[in-house]
């Protein structure tokens, strides 16, 4: 078991006071299905395993949300975490509801009752970084950012965050109070940050923790036209285009490539995909999902794996040639 706290590398996120470990544990799979955006049937005690061995690899943060699972991923986290020596940091989100039936809802205006059931499902007194999940309605992003600058100054959470906002929508909430983070997705599968988002958050100095940095299991190697094919109708990806001919067989293509880079590292096509959003300077870290320990192994060389400048233009290549 590794002490993060003496010897992994971290990284300060934006205007906080977190030192984060360049890949933390993304808490969306686990939730399991029985909703819209679920990732199939999941087993909790496989998840719990998943949880431990990120954290005895050395990841010092778990990014979780009220929706994921309904509340479920939010409950599995806390089973995991309810007898460990030591505790990461917590992070989740707000601004998606559910009804009766299981349909999401984008909704800001009860993020106060939303604290609420979150301490309670994650059984702690004080939420270490808390983010309004999507930016929808765009009308009521300053008044729940307002909601969002008391729950800080009540010390519920201790830092804030955001999650999916364009550069209007960060500049509208900092006149309010100041961004500690952006999660935006980022991947060699989805690279459209880069242009204006990724540069905003550097200059003013708000934190950045991408989702997916995999392309949401595109990029592990483990994925291939049969799996694609055979995806249940509960995994949300078997609606994806991403996920169907042709773009499939441009992104298997490009794992190819991937793999020929990690050969050489005795790494894995998911760690060099994760080493590639890394490599951006406004990137502070990478949200990782696993789903059981094995895949854990599969990701944690990314803590430390960093690309050179020859393996990072060889990337860029294949992407400027096969957009």
């Amino acid at each position: 078991m590794k002490d993060w706290g003496e010897t992994m590398e971290t990284r300060l996120l934006g205007n906080s006071d977190l030192h984060i470990t360049p890949v933390g544990f993304g808490a969306w799979a686990i939730g399991g299905s029985g909703w819209e955006y679920g990732w199939g049937a999941q087993d909790d005690d496989e998840s719990i395993s998943a949880i431990h061995a990120a954290l005895d690899h050395g990841i010092n943060w778990i990014d979780t949300a009220a929706i994921y699972g309904l509340g479920h991923s939010e409950e599995v986290v806390a089973r995991a975490l309810k007898h460990r020596p030591s505790r990461p940091y917590v992070f989740t989100k707000c601004g998606l509801l559910w009804d009766d039936k299981g349909t999401v809802l984008n909704n800001l205006q009860h993020i106060s009752r939303e604290i609420e059931d979150s301490l309670r499902r994650l059984q702690v007194d004080v939420i270490d970084l808390y983010q309004i999940h999507w930016p929808v309605p765009d009308e009521d992003i300053e008044a729940a950012w307002e909601v969002m600058a008391r729950l800080k100054e009540s010390g519920k959470v201790r830092w804030i965050g955001v999650s999916n906002f364009n550069v209007d929508q960060l500049s509208r909430a900092q006149a309010i109070a100041p961004v500690t983070s952006n999660q935006p997705p980022y991947s060699l599968v989805r690279p459209e940050v880069e242009a204006e988002i990724l540069p905003h958050c550097q200059q003013h100095n708000i934190g950045v923790i991408v989702y997916s940095p995999m392309g949401a299991g595109l990029l592990t190697g483990a994925m291939t036209l049969e799996r694609s094919r055979s995806l249940p109708a509960d995994d949300w990806r078997s609606r994806e285009e991403d996920f169907r001919e042709p773009r499939l067989v441009r992104h298997l293509q490009l794992v190819d490539l991937l793999k020929e880079i990690g050969s050489a590292h005795g790494r894995t096509p998911g760690e060099v995909a994760i080493a590639w959003t890394l490599r951006h300077p406004a990137v502070t870290g990478a949200i990782v999902g696993a789903r059981n320990a094995k895949q854990i192994e599969g990701i944690t060389g990314a803590l430390e794996f960093r690309l050179s400048a020859d393996e990072i233009k060889r990337i860029d290549q294949f992407v400027k040639a096969n957009p």
